[in-house]
């Protein structure tokens, strides 16, 4: 009984990992993934646009 179970269980959890895979390189995802991608970007000051006074008042 227990291997039966086993096998089963390793069934499903190969066909939950193909699911993700192929959630995951959907062509649905990828503006969304590209999006996120970004996301440590966006707070980043422009050094060539930034003010050096401003720099130096920091210390």
């Amino acid at each position: 009984m227990m291997m039966l179970f086993h096998s089963i269980w390793t069934a499903l959890m190969f066909a939950l990992f193909v699911g993700i895979v192929v959630w995951a390189f959907s062509r649905k995802q990828k503006s969304d993934f590209a999006s996120a991608a970004s996301i440590p970007f966006e707070d980043e000051v422009d050094p060539i646009h930034s003010d050096p006074e401003a720099e130096k008042s920091h210390g």
